[in-house]
């Protein structure tokens, strides 16, 4: 199958680009246009590997392709760098929102930590509200080009670091401005859920959503914790729960399977994994199972019945969209314009809003797939 440079294809007829869909594991800080990076920075004097967007770009793109986290992690030293200020933040967030809504996204959430970007004099509240701001501006630049689009923040807290605490609370303050979940991210391997569980109980005393980066870098017992400590009503990413499956053999095109515990309530309760294709094998996620995208056990979980969903983590590190991302299951797994549609209802049915918007969401989606 050809992918466009845009990442867009057609199956069955039908661009991918124009179907409705839903964004739930998605950085801020991982999806800055590289020429606004290459601007903000000659703004501040910041020292850049490239000098173009697009040379920036594809060293951004090169640098993530590492198959290590914390290699990975530290592309983002350029992208937060240009964000320390309310409007740089406010402009990012704004082009965020544009480019979702270019992408056919009617609802995303946001993620990004607040504890980032207060080297420029900000408080967390300025940060929190400049980003909400450019959200608006966003949506506002989406309906006037006739396309509608929401998004919702999810402030993150670095879990190696001991604010977290403050990141709920902040998150609390601003749950009628904008935010809708919590999150913790950072290098997941040695600094598990339960090192803030004093924060996941706040939380969830004050029934505030949470999602947690659980089964990317580390194994079962950051999914664990995750789920125990943090209270996750959804796993960041989470590829690594197939490590509690056992591979019996297949009956025709059946697969049998042993569950583990963990697995078997993951699945059963129907917990979402925020998968993300491409940025789980750049960043060695799924090297257990192999180095390219067949090799990621997406499949596997989907045919499994768990609730499988796609997401981009970081665009501009993985120079990828969630069209892309679509394009590249479908060539790796065959997957036709269903099983597309039923990833989207998963994700749906996962956003941090209340049902009756849920439901909405999932009508949009089912209109937008049968009227192509």
């Amino acid at each position: 199958m050809s992918i466009a440079p845009d990442g867009d294809v057609k199956i069955q007829g039908v661009s991918l680009r124009s179907l409705p869909k839903i964004s739930l594991h998605d950085h801020l800080d991982g999806a800055v246009r590289p020429a606004t990076v290459v601007e903000l920075a000659e703004e501040i004097g910041l020292e850049l590997p490239a000098g173009s967007g697009d040379a920036l770009g594809d060293w951004f793109t090169a640098q993530a392709d590492s198959g290590s986290l914390v290699k990975y992690l530290k592309t983002f030293d350029f992208t937060v760098g240009v964000m320390q200020t309310a409007e740089g933040l406010t402009r990012i967030a704004r082009e965020f929102v544009e480019d979702l809504a270019d992408d056919g996204v009617i609802y995303g959430e946001m993620r990004w930590a607040p504890e980032q970007h207060l080297a420029g004099g900000l408080s967390l509240d300025d940060a929190v509200d400049a980003v909400q701001q450019g959200i608006e501006e966003g949506e506002d630049a989406a309906d006037r080009s006739g396309r509608s689009i929401r998004v919702g923040q999810i402030l993150s807290a670095m879990r190696q670091n001991d604010r977290a605490l403050e990141i709920a609370e902040l998150a609390l303050d601003h749950r009628d401005d904008g935010v809708v979940g919590f999150d913790i991210a950072g290098p997941e391997d040695g600094f598990p859920a339960s090192d803030h569980r004093e924060a996941f109980e706040l939380l969830a005393a004050n029934f505030m959503p949470v999602t947690v980066h659980a089964g990317e870098a580390a194994g079962l017992a950051s999914i664990r914790s995750a789920l125990l400590d943090g209270r996750a009503l959804r796993l960041g990413h989470g590829v690594r729960i197939v490590s509690d499956l056992e591979v019996m053999g297949r009956d025709g095109e059946e697969v049998q399977v042993k569950f583990g515990d963990l697995a078997r309530w993951v699945r059963d309760r129907e917990v979402p994994l925020e998968l993300s294709p491409s940025s789980n094998v750049h960043t060695g996620a799924i090297e257990a199972w192999g180095t390219e995208l067949a090799d990621h056990p997406f499949d596997l979980l989907y045919q499994l019945g768990f609730a499988v969903t796609v997401n981009v983590d970081n665009r501009t590190m993985s120079g990828t969209s969630l069209t892309r991302e679509l394009a590249l299951l479908v060539d790796a797994f065959g997957y036709d314009l269903d099983d597309l549609e039923t990833f989207q209802f998963n994700a749906a049915a996962a956003t941090f809003l209340p049902v009756e918007e849920r439901e909405e969401l999932v009508e949009m989606i089912a209109e937008g797939f049968q009227s192509r």
